[in-house]
């Protein structure tokens, strides 16, 4: 009998929720989802995604949750992911989402997206006039060597931060800095699958600002999230879905964050589809909805 085998017909199945080193028993946040499993007789160990003795065939499922440290790292994780038998989400979705240039295509299928340009690695860019504009690289995560300038006070500071970019060999992104976010706030939507299996709206929070200036190369980001619950309006919760229905199917989980545009209208900030924190304390009941899924697919 192989690996895939007996993971296949074990009695009590095994779930990996996988996480990285900063976060060895994983993040508290996934503690809530964790033991929703174990009540549902769930074996559930708590891997890190680059430990090289890890017998991923060995799991009847592998679910990405903490692994934060990727970016800096993203081919080896994309890499590794593609090893992995059974990973939700799979292997082609994280190499898609772990770099932003998702937007465009999004965009393209007509989601609301917030107005983007990308400056590829040689590309020259020319900041405008006026307005607030935030760069920040196409992988990244945590806001990290991400910026907000206003223009044109802050333009020779933003044109400098798409060099150190381009230096490193990244591609960097420009987008209006939405105000909205100041005062309304970020909402991030999150979907979890249905009794049929297919990804359904879930819960909702409100994330506060995390941009104050410009990024001058010389420190990290950051990274203190203002989370609160939120319910979502019904306009966002269309947009959100509208942006389900453009993803591949079969996932798991995915995260929509929006931001309100100048008009008011909700606008696409990103989806998150490899490791997003997905708020189960925000909302009674959520990573119970989560282990009820993890099981159905586990059949």
């Amino acid at each position: 009998m192989t690996r895939e085998d007996s993971a296949a017909t074990r009695a009590e199945p095994r779930v990996a929720l996988v996480t990285c080193e900063m976060f060895p028993e994983l993040y508290q946040e996934e503690f809530h989802l964790r033991d929703a499993l174990r009540a549902r007789g769930v074996t559930v160990e708590s891997p890190l995604w680059d430990d090289p003795a890890a017998d991923w065939a060995s799991y009847d499922l592998a679910v990405l949750r903490s692994t934060w440290d990727y970016p800096a790292r993203r081919d080896e994780f994309v890499a590794w992911a593609h090893t992995v038998p059974r990973l939700a989400n799979p292997a082609a979705v994280v190499e898609w989402n772990t770099d932003k240039h998702y937007l465009r295509e999004l965009a393209a299928a007509g989601v609301p997206v917030t107005p983007t340009t990308f400056v590829e690695p040689g590309e020259t860019w020319q900041p405008g006039t006026t307005g607030e504009w935030v760069v920040k690289p196409t992988i990244s995560a945590g806001s990290k060597d991400t910026g907000r300038y206003a223009f044109p006070g802050e333009a020779d500071l933003a044109v400098k931060h798409v060099a150190r970019l381009h230096e490193a060999g990244r591609t960097a992104m420009v987008q209006p800095y939405l105000t909205a976010v100041d005062g309304v706030g970020e909402t991030a939507l999150l979907y979890t699958p249905g009794p049929d299996g297919t990804l359904g709206f879930s819960h909702s929070i409100r994330k506060g600002p995390l941009l104050t200036g410009p990024d001058l190369g010389d420190k990290d980001a950051g990274y203190a999230e203002e989370i609160s619950p939120r319910t979502a309006s019904a306009e966002e919760v269309a947009v959100g879905d509208r942006v389900v229905a453009a993803l591949p199917v079969g996932l798991l989980y995915a995260r929509v964050d929006l931001i309100p545009g100048p008009d008011g209208a909700p606008l696409l900030v990103e989806v998150e589809l490899t490791e997003p924190s997905l708020f189960w304390s925000y909302a009674e009941g959520s990573a119970e909805r989560m282990a009820d899924a993890i099981v159905a697919r586990l059949r």
